[in-house]
């Protein structure tokens, strides 16, 4: 595995940290999960593109970066969807407005700990 790719891993692994930790407090800060867990996701898909030399620009878009992947990972055009749902939580979530609740915090950091998963399986 190439050092920037485990590089990015690294910070993926620890966003979701952040999110997990943020998850067990008292009063949760659910922007702040959503948007851990969306970066999470973020960074496992450029390690991805990184690793297979695929270029990337800097963005924070998941349905750009899955489509960057498409072409080695068929299997990622099924959470397309997921992608695109989940890329409002890296800049909308910093802005006022009720974004966030227990709900919404469960099931995206969930999203994070599959990306998670699902690139363990492919290196």
């Amino acid at each position: 595995m190439k050092k920037i790719t485990s590089e990015w891993i690294n910070k993926a692994k620890k966003d979701l940290l952040v999110a997990q930790r943020e998850m067990r407090e008292e009063e949760p800060v659910y922007d702040a999960v959503c948007f851990h867990s969306q970066q999470a996701v973020e960074k496992y898909l450029k390690a991805f593109l990184q690793e297979n030399e695929i270029y990337f620009e800097k963005t924070h878009d998941l349905e750009i970066l899955g489509e960057k992947c498409k072409n080695i990972l068929p299997e990622i055009e099924k959470i397309k969807e997921k992608l695109i749902k989940l890329s409002i939580y890296s800049v909308e979530v910093r802005y006022p407005g009720d974004w966030n609740n227990k709900k919404r915090g469960r099931r995206i950091i969930g999203n994070g700990y599959n990306s998670r998963k699902n690139y363990e399986k492919i290196f």
